[in-house]
């Protein structure tokens, strides 16, 4: 899909949303638009996957039977039906029933059916509960098909879905049915709803140029990144993960056989849904990612508090865009977590650090950690500055990577990428100072392909470039008290022309002598009036 076409369709879907928000705000509106594209995903995919699997069996309706051709099967074939279901099962991991399918639920809603409501939560307990063999239980909860925002009485609620659900068939049927658009346009409704959300999109969405930089770091080869990208990486983490978009982007780079297993972690539950939903529909299978809700601070997952180091879960990529400067509560049981114990606790006032230690702890030692933070951490005090410092002294920060400022939807402070290793090759510390590097919009500045392709050839390649990039020794930095500020490493500043005196001498003198011709010439004037002359300029100068 082009970017036209992909840009076209996402204006078709988001204009739809604005025709039909009603009552409800973006992100009330946002649950319900990509659940029901989520659906026709699905359904599509399972479809396709049928038809394949059937063949001549496979019924030929008649243009004018709006019923789903599986609906028509199975009606047709009561008994053949669990081993269908079976096969389809082993072939794209999961089942749908014929009404629950999206032509069925289109057509209800077409002909305003009045158990369309019904249908829907159905099949939304049904998908969640028994469609794949892992359950994703509460998938849909964010969608409350009996809230009042969609209308007090059923039929006002049945209404009111009929036609959301109308239009949206009726937008996406002028498209192409292909399964990756509609994964692209998911994506791209995301970024829409992100940008519409303001501040509350700082909790699910990583602009995908920001995504795109940290995604090619983590995919080269981590002790040689110049040989280019390593050929698999078992397992990827993002424990702040939010819709999925970062890890997707791994993935994509990868190709959809590089990766073994995503991983990712989201305490937002609306967010943590969505990020579900958008794993699925990217062609990714339950049975190849991990998505757990939860607070990455707390480490509530069970697979990664495993206390023996030798069954520690680690992984050869982890990436994040956690929380900016995010309050948290340390205390003296997270003081003895085994993830802090060595450098100390983040201050109460920002969690960056605290965030930054989780994922450098579950990070193997041939991988490759990028994580967005705030510049703050570059140069704070305190108990920021015992952690950097000892992170430092460790050999564990491999590169610097200052980005403009207004980058996110969330905030418009400039940001850093800091990228970890346990085992790194170089004793120097690589900064890059991308900071003057965009291209400026109307909302947001943009990091166009050149300067996203730049910085990663750079890291990749650790190459030096005058007011770009550097290679800092470790002496310097301790010099420095282990402050990282880019600009003590890389200024961006022009030198200063320099000055010929001589030159501007004269120039003064030049301009001297033509004000004593116009005082002169001026005072003629004020004598034949009668007037004070004014007095000479070289007199004023003798004066003064």
């Amino acid at each position: 899909m082009t970017k036209e076409e992909l840009n076209q369709l996402g204006k078709t879907l988001w204009d739809i949303a604005d025709q039909l928000r009603g009552t409800m705000n973006a992100d009330d509106f946002r649950d319900y638009m990509l659940s029901f594209l989520f659906l026709r995903y699905l359904s599509d995919n399972y479809e396709a996957a049928a038809k394949k699997e059937l063949g001549r069996d496979y019924p030929k309706l008649d243009k004018n039977d709006k019923r789903a051709p599986l609906a028509v099967w199975y009606e047709q074939n009561p008994d053949d039906v669990d081993a269908f279901e079976k096969q389809m099962r082993r072939k794209v991991h999961y089942v749908i029933e014929p009404q629950h399918l999206w032509t069925s639920i289109a057509e209800q809603a077409r002909t305003h059916d009045d158990e369309l409501l019904h249908t829907l939560q159905q099949g939304f307990k049904y998908i969640e509960n028994h469609s794949f063999e892992t359950t994703f239980q509460g998938l849909f909860s964010e969608i409350n098909l009996d809230s009042e925002k969609l209308g007090k009485k059923y039929a006002d609620r049945n209404k009111k879905l009929c036609t959301i659900i109308q239009k949206i068939a009726e937008g996406i049927a002028k498209f192409s049915t292909d399964t990756d658009i509609l994964g692209d346009a998911y994506e791209y409704l995301i970024g829409q709803f992100a940008a519409g959300s303001g501040k509350k999109a700082g909790e699910f969405y990583t602009p995908q140029q920001i995504s795109s930089i940290l995604s090619g770091i983590v995919i080269l080869d981590s002790q040689e990144p110049a040989t280019g990208k390593r050929k698999k990486i078992n397992r990827v983490l993002d424990f702040a993960c939010g819709s999925g978009s970062l890890l997707l982007n791994v993935r994509k780079k990868m190709g959809p056989h590089g990766i073994g297993k995503i991983y990712g972690q989201e305490k937002n539950i609306t967010t943590y849904n969505l990020a579900r939903m958008n794993m699925l529909l990217h062609g990714v299978k339950d049975t190849e990612f991990e998505i757990h809700h939860g607070d990455s601070l707390e480490n509530d997952w069970d697979i990664l508090n495993e206390m023996n180091p030798a069954k520690k879960l680690e992984f050869e990529a982890v990436v994040a865009n956690p929380p900016f400067s995010y309050r948290w509560q340390p205390n003296e049981t997270l003081a003895e977590d085994f993830r802090f114990k060595s450098y100390g606790l983040a201050p109460k006032s920002a969690a960056d650090f605290a965030f930054l230690l989780h994922g450098f702890h579950f990070l193997a030692k041939e991988g490759t950690m990028a994580i967005i933070l705030p510049h703050g951490v570059l140069f704070r005090g305190g108990a920021e500055s015992r952690i950097r410092s000892k992170l430092l002294k460790d050999g564990n920060i491999d590169t610097v990577i200052g980005l403009p400022a207004n980058l996110f939807f969330s905030t418009g402070i400039p940001v850093c990428i800091l990228v970890l290793k346990k085992c790194k090759k170089f004793d120097d510390v690589l900064f890059i100072n991308a900071s003057e590097h965009f291209e400026k919009a109307k909302r947001q500045n943009i990091l166009l392909p050149e300067h996203i392709e730049k910085i990663i050839d750079i890291y990749q390649h650790r190459k030096e470039e005058e007011r770009y990039a550097r290679r800092v020794s470790m002496e310097e930095i301790e010099k420095n008290d282990f402050n990282l500020n880019i600009s003590r490493y890389v200024s961006t500043a022009l030198p200063e022309k320099p000055v010929d005196l001589e030159i501007v001498s004269r120039g003064l003198r030049e301009i001297s002598q033509k004000i004593d011709v116009a005082t002169s010439n001026h005072n003629r004037y004020l004598k034949e009036l009668g007037l004070t002359l004014l007095p000479s300029h070289a007199k004023k100068s003798r004066q003064g």
